[in-house]
């Protein structure tokens, strides 16, 4: 087979979902809402917790950092798969696929490390209560933000200079429907052993330890809330993880489904479809999780819309005087 070098490659082809013109509009309307509604309920949780002044703490701090991260790794993916769709062109150049990598690389590394943080402050928050703000003060929160930040960039820049080292066949078609980085080292026709083997590092690094402390922050949780003498200090403990627990199987759920799916599923096409459900689906439902399991989020939802109409009223109100 030809080999063409990296450097000449202009342009990748993605498969996407379905190759049914008749389709297409169907899924671009599909991609579209489903932006939207994550950009604007990610934005709403966002807004939420900026005017409500109960939310000023670590557990919601991290919540709104969630919901940038959503809204950056949604669009890192989305908007190209709308242009593709609304122009009928499947093409996508070296330059756009290799930023894609690193920057979806980055926002997913975050995503994992986010989680775990936000298991971290539960875990402190019910097993260590009297010890709560000495523990999770500013400077600590700040810090391990950054940390996960800069973990997950070095993450992405090392993927990204590694797939800039392999040489392509002329067969240049992603059976995707953006440039994920397992399916662009299947197409080098160069040894991509430092690729693979990189990206089980990554794994461990970025998305096994994390798991590991979601899974050790809970149990500590579970044994300490089981201890509890009354059962309405068990209730509301539970009550305060339930969201987040909610957000962290969808997301690991899908995940693994994807790893399960790609497995034992021959179809390209469908394990392109189930790992939409791990990029797409949790950015999209983050939102409603958070926004209808967590009391004081709903309440202070209600006060943020009750205050948003009443503005629009005002406004309409004079405008309709003058």
């Amino acid at each position: 087979m030809e080999l063409k070098n990296q450097t000449a490659v202009s342009e990748f082809h993605l498969l996407g979902l379905t190759d049914n013109h008749k389709l297409l509009s169907l899924v671009l309307t599909m991609f579209l809402s489903m932006y939207l509604i994550t950009i604007l309920g990610n934005l709403l949780i966002i807004m939420t917790i900026s005017s409500g002044s109960q939310l000023h703490n670590p557990m919601y701090l991290f919540l709104s950092l969630l919901s940038i991260n959503d809204i950056c790794y949604s669009t890192v993916i989305i908007p190209k798969i709308l242009v593709n769709l609304q122009g009928q062109d499947n093409s996508i150049s070296y330059i756009e696929c290799l930023s894609q990598i690193c920057f979806a690389s980055v926002f997913g590394g975050m995503e994992n490390f986010l989680l775990a943080v936000m298991a971290y402050d539960r875990y402190v928050a019910i097993c260590k209560p009297l010890r709560y703000t000495v523990i999770m003060n500013p400077v600590f929160c700040v810090l391990i933000v950054l940390v996960s930040l800069l973990l997950s960039t070095m993450d992405a820049l090392i993927h990204s200079l590694m797939v800039l080292r392999l040489s392509f066949c002329t067969d240049l078609e992603i059976p995707h429907f953006f440039c994920e980085l397992a399916q662009i080292i299947k197409l080098a026709c160069s040894d991509t052993f430092l690729n693979n083997f990189f990206i089980f590092v990554a794994a461990f690094f970025i998305v096994g330890v994390p798991f590991c402390g979601i899974v050790f922050s809970y149990i500590y949780i579970v044994s300490s809330v089981l201890r509890m003498p009354s059962s309405g200090g068990k209730q509301r403990a539970f009550s305060t993880c339930a969201s987040h627990l909610s957000v962290v199987s969808l997301f690991y759920g899908t995940g693994f489904g994807v790893y399960i799916s790609s497995a034992v599923i021959e179809s390209l096409r469908n394990t392109a479809m189930a790992s939409m459900m791990y990029t797409v689906v949790p950015p999209l439902l983050n939102p409603f999780i958070y926004s209808l399991r967590n009391r004081e989020m709903k309440e202070a939802l209600r006060k943020l819309i009750g205050r948003l109409t009443y503005s629009v009223v005002i406004s309409c109100d004079i405008h309709v005087s003058c």
